[in-house]
């Protein structure tokens, strides 16, 4: 289509060492203008006849994804399946789907909401524009606009885009965070601000794009900015009040050497995962910092590129498993954690999974992180796969991006199937040294995509049935695949891709049955719901800052003809 593509390498290539203006104007960070704090507009075109309608409840949040008409939490349910009980549009008749709503936003930039629905509204979040972003309330039929928040930010620094993942909805609230590094709480009925708290400090580097998790009266959040000397983190506020309850910091001094483990990354990019009966919060963590030099952070540097558990009631670790030991490839472990069953020696065990950027899916006993099982590589492994960068360069399969990326996948209980997206990216790694400033970016290294006839630049779309490990099927892709995934009882798997078709498959045979072009990329997790017995799906088709996917601003709602 004749844009460039697979921004992310060339960034790898020149933040190494850059100074802050080539930070601002190329690697995706921006220093916002204007005041420190933010200013909120709300916009009400349609007042809710009922909002009361809109209050989730503790009792919706743990029967979500049990009742098809709504999409209440970020991941479907507690356990992130991204599943659907919906059968209204099924294998048969999935190609008589047609849109009855395209909704634009007025907010054109890299787009990677999840929709929430709750009772026929749909609530979602735009990118920022402008040094502005929207909470919107639409009207989950038609698409029309029932409210509109703007949300004005202030100073900040962020990495790859824009980007707001979406709300969390509990008590009659909105959540989200937000590029300054801020926790929100805004009414659900009319888009009124009710609170904010600052969760970190962004001219350091960090930043929200996740969406938040509600758990027994909870908010919890995680922490974007790994590129930055900063330290990850996970935190808990009270959901009515904002006050923060508690804190794990993600790299533990034991395992790093010297001080290193101060400025250590560890990022928690994505909503974790909750685990009621064991009351456990599971989520993933990143890499750590410097990315790619190791030589200043000897150890093992937990628990980064780590599947990581707590207990919910105090932030105390329960278990971790580490995926990448060391990291230096910028393997960090960002995809959503998601949590099901799987059979091992004849006895059902209760598992967490994550699609790792190293290409393989894993598997741990949820009760104490062992690993049950890595899956076949879902993406192309080079022969030198995980050989340490050198000064003149090796190019490696999977690159930095992965694997998987941020991508949440989609599970269904009918097939034992996981739904993964993955991208194969050529890249070659060199050893850059550059040293530490504090407030500036810091990868320790410089990756950038194979160019001419070594490139490769292409996507995976991959079904692994999680009960051994082995990929069913597989979709392969013109383009790395960002995004995310949705599973339905009606067989079908949803997913997008970067040149804006929106793909509908057979969730056992992989076979391809329905494609809509958006005409920007759908490169945003898709969903579906019901209103009025009739199914919908929905799905934001704006782009990707971090490949480069052609943008927009748009919301797009279909259903049966």
């Amino acid at each position: 289509m004749g844009r460039p593509r697979y921004r992310l390498g060339f960034v790898g290539l020149l933040c190494a060492g850059a100074g802050a203006l080539l930070l601002a104007a190329v690697c995706g960070t921006a220093l916002a203008q204007g005041e420190s704090g933010s200013a909120h507009t709300v916009a009400i075109n349609v007042p809710l006849a009922n909002p009361q309608a809109v209050r989730v409840t503790d009792q919706m949040l743990m029967n979500a994804g049990r009742d098809g008409a709504n999409w209440v939490i970020h991941g479907a349910n507690y356990s992130n399946q991204r599943f659907s009980e919906l059968r209204q549009v099924d294998d048969r008749n999935v190609r008589r789907l047609a849109p009855v709503a395209i909704v634009q936003t007025g907010m054109t930039a890299s787009f990677e909401t999840t929709p929430l629905v709750i009772n026929g509204v749909m609530y979602i979040t735009t990118p920022m524009v402008n040094g502005y972003m929207k909470i919107m309330a639409l009207d989950a039929k038609t698409g029309i606009t029932l409210w509109s928040h703007a949300h004005r930010l202030g100073s900040m620094k962020f990495c790859c885009g824009p980007v707001n993942r979406g709300v969390a909805a509990a008590y009659g609230k909105l959540y989200l965070g937000t590029l300054d590094a801020k926790l929100v709480a805004i009414d659900a009925a009319d888009g009124k601000m009710l609170w904010e708290q600052q969760v970190a400090e962004p001219m350091a580097g960090y930043s929200e794009t996740m969406t938040p998790q509600v758990y027994k009266g909870m908010v919890i959040v995680g922490s974007s900015g790994g590129e930055w000397p900063i330290r990850g983190f996970v935190a808990a506020y009270d959901a009515n009040s904002g006050r923060p309850i508690w804190r794990w910091n993600s790299t533990n001094p034991a395992s790093w050497s010297g001080e290193s483990w101060k400025s250590g990354g560890g990022m928690v990019w994505t909503t974790p995962a909750i685990d009621p009966q064991q009351d456990l919060v599971i989520f993933a963590v990143g890499n750590p910092n410097p990315d790619m030099d190791g030589s200043v952070r000897q150890g093992d540097n937990l628990y980064t590129d780590s599947i990581v558990a707590l207990h919910a009631s105090n932030g105390e670790l329960a278990w971790y498993y580490q995926e990448v030991p060391h990291d230096v490839w910028d393997y960090d472990a960002v995809s959503n954690v998601m949590l099901f069953d799987v059979n091992d020696r004849g006895r059902r065990i209760p598992a967490a999974g994550e699609a790792g950027k190293t290409g393989f899916f894993y598997i741990v006993d949820r009760r104490n992180g062992q690993l049950i099982r890595k899956s076949q590589p879902f993406v192309i492994q080079s022969k030198n796969f995980m050989m340490p960068p050198t000064k003149t360069g090796v190019d490696i399969l999977p690159g930095a991006n992965g694997g998987s990326e941020w991508s949440p996948p989609a599970f269904s209980p009918l097939t034992h199937m996981v739904y993964v997206l993955g991208m194969d990216q050529l890249m070659t790694f060199t050893t850059v040294t550059s040293p530490f400033v504090p407030g500036h970016m810091k990868l320790g290294s410089a990756f950038f995509n194979a160019s001419g006839a070594k490139s490769i630049q292409d996507g995976t779309f991959t079904a692994i049935n999680v009960d051994n490990g082995r990929v069913a099927w597989q979709y392969h892709a013109p383009e790395p695949m960002i995004g995310g995934a949705l599973a339905t009882a009606g067989n079908l798997v949803f997913t997008g891709e970067g040149d804006g078709s929106f793909d509908a498959f057979n969730a056992r045979t992989g076979a391809m049955l329905w494609r809509f072009y958006l005409g920007a990329g759908v490169n945003a997790p898709p969903v579906t719901y019901a209103v009025a017995g009739k199914q919908y799906v929905a799905v934001a088709a704006g782009g990707s800052f971090q490949l480069a996917y052609a943008y927009g601003d748009t919301v797009a709602i279909f259903a049966l003809k």
